[in-house]
């Protein structure tokens, strides 16, 4: 068995055959059947199975200021996105309006103006702002699911998981700004819908989903985030609210079931806030979805019963 020799450690895991070349690794180093070849011009010592994977196996190519946009934009930004990723998704690729879209398999390349959207930089990805990256991902959003991205752009929770720590990524006025400086673009209502959806301070997709479900059913809008205090102390900080009539709902994600010391902290929580008279709806997945008609018939109940309406 012929042994291979080794790569420059300066090539990384991955990396392009013009940066082999200048490492002094033969063509014959390239072409060998260990390493793997996700996209032209490209190699990897390992065939990319993940989605951080795959796009920076591409971002070896990426030149003259081409970057990520749309959905792919999104996942490196971790903002919540609808669909789970799977292998068969492809990159969306932004280039100058003057330069030619990649045509390669599992790319999807669009010409963007000069003027829309910055180049910026997330864990060594190109990548556009956060503001054109919702933009260039609007038409494939709902305006609930638009609203959903842009709460997780101008929050400054710690509670969103994997969305980038440079919190908040974008502010209402910066997003209206943009809007009025692009004009016209495709999924613009869209954006100018879930704009006035948006709330400061939320604290988890699962929050807006919520709260824009109530919204939809003709109830009225719940308060996020209100805290609940007694004789000057603070309670606890309630997902959503209805101060006047003392109802709170609470979205419990898996780790609210897994975590042990969550787990009691929201039964501790919970007691606290009926001693004071309050009714704690304590939602999952589920009331989001098929339960979702259950869900509101006994949130409308509650509402008659403690406003008179």
């Amino acid at each position: 068995m012929r042994h291979r020799s080794a790569l420059p450690k300066e090539l990384g895991q991955t990396f392009a055959l013009s940066d082999a070349a200048d490492l002094g690794v033969s063509r014959w180093r390239q072409d060998s059947a260990d390493l793997a070849r996700p996209f032209p011009g490209v190699r990897s010592i390992e065939v990319p199975l993940s989605f951080r994977a795959v796009a920076e196996c591409y971002s070896r190519r990426i030149r003259g200021g081409h970057r990520f946009c749309g959905v792919t934009a999104a996942r490196i930004w971790g903002l919540p996105v609808p669909w789970r990723w799977t292998a068969d998704e492809p990159l969306e690729v932004a280039v100058p309006e003057d330069s030619a879209p990649p045509s390669i398999r599992g790319v999807r390349g669009r010409r963007l103006r000069h003027d829309r959207g910055a180049l910026m930089r997330v864990a060594g990805l190109p990548v556009l702002d956060p503001i054109a990256t919702l933009f260039t991902l609007a038409p494939r959003l709902t305006p609930v699911q638009a609203a959903v991205v842009v709460d997780a752009l101008i929050t400054s929770s710690d509670h969103y998981p994997g969305l980038d720590p440079r919190r908040p990524l974008a502010t209402l006025p910066e997003i209206a700004r943009d809007i009025a400086s692009w004009e016209r673009f495709e999924g613009i209502a869209t954006i100018r819908a879930a704009q006035d959806w948006a709330r400061a301070g939320v604290d988890s997709p699962k929050e807006t989903e919520t709260r824009l479900l109530i919204v939809g059913a003709g109830m009225p809008e719940p308060v996020v985030q209100y805290e609940v205090r007694d004789r000057g102390y603070k309670v606890a900080t309630v997902d959503l609210a209805y101060p006047q009539w003392k109802i709170a709902m609470e979205y419990e994600g898996d780790g609210h079931r897994t975590d042990r010391d969550q787990w009691r902290e929201d039964i501790r929580r919970q007691r606290a806030l009926e001693e004071l008279g309050w009714t704690v709806i304590r939602l999952t997945q589920v009331d989001l979805g098929r339960g979702r008609a259950s869900f509101l018939a006994r949130l409308e109940r509650l509402l008659t019963a403690r406003s008179g309406r």
